[in-house]
């Protein structure tokens, strides 16, 4: 079912990402706080462990884990949470005659709710530590739009085997144990043996983290390398991602 947006498409777009932001901090007592709670609760473990368990170096430390752990955050809630959202919308998928990318999508961008607000306490956090703001701070938008294609192409992707193969929520959930070692959220991209290094770069999650830091400590654009490759992996995961979703929404009634 191919079908083309239009004006209700955006309208259900933009309903399904209010619900789902709604949706997720029903019945909690501390409510949209949680998106402020949780980064901050890893801040502060991750601060105490490697600075005073394991002591490390790394200058403006609390800002360089921020820069870590609200790009992993993001990508791996809203994969987790993208991957059951057709399942989640089985009703609304079956019943009306919409574009079902519709559904992962919205499940992304309601993310991106609670990025906006995360973002907003890193950047509270790198002036609290006596980090100035800077001129490439306008390179920040670009590199998280680039993240949020790279998470739409694999949330559309693994949204759709989903409906089919119900063990993807599980590989979803190991896969982000995975990565999270795989980003260098409480480690610098020094560290990292020479020969891996360009690897790096091709994940997105990693490249953005890296991009991050290159922007707000240490104050200048990110590299040109970083942003190309950047660039092409979140575009070649949203086509991929496309090309998947629409191959296999063709029997998704059947197993809804």
């Amino acid at each position: 079912m191919d079908q083309m947006w239009h004006g209700d498409h955006w309208f259900l777009l933009k309903q399904l990402v209010i619900k789902d932001f709604r949706v997720r901090y029903r019945n909690m007592s501390l409510g949209i706080i949680w998106s402020l709670a949780n980064p901050l609760i890893m801040l502060v473990m991750y601060t105490f462990v490697f600075t005073y368990v394991f002591t490390n170096k790394i200058p403006n430390f609390a800002v360089f884990l921020m820069c870590g752990i609200v790009p992993f955050n993001f990508f791996s809630t809203a994969w987790m949470i993208g991957t059951t959202s057709l399942l989640d919308n089985a009703g609304l998928v079956k019943r009306l005659a919409i574009p079902r990318e519709i559904v992962p999508i919205a499940a992304v961008l309601s993310n991106c709710l609670h990025l906006f607000i995360q973002i907003l306490l890193l950047l509270a956090i790198t002036l609290a530590f006596g980090v100035h703001p800077n001129k490439y701070w306008f390179w920040l938008p670009l590199i998280w739009t680039l993240e949020i294609v790279f998470a739409c192409g694999v949330v559309l992707a693994s949204s759709a085997m989903n409906v089919y193969i119900r063990d993807i929520r599980y590989v979803v959930e190991s896969s982000c144990v995975i990565l999270f070692w795989l980003v260098p959220i409480f480690y610098p991209f020094s560290a990292i043996p020479e020969r891996f290094k360009s690897l790096y770069q091709y994940n997105p999650v990693a490249a953005l983290v890296m991009a991050m830091r290159e922007i707000i400590i240490e104050a200048h654009a990110p590299s040109s390398v970083l942003l190309i490759k950047l660039a092409a992996v979140a575009c070649v995961s949203l086509g991929l991602g496309l090309a998947v979703f629409r191959q296999l929404q063709r029997r998704f009634y059947d197993y809804l």
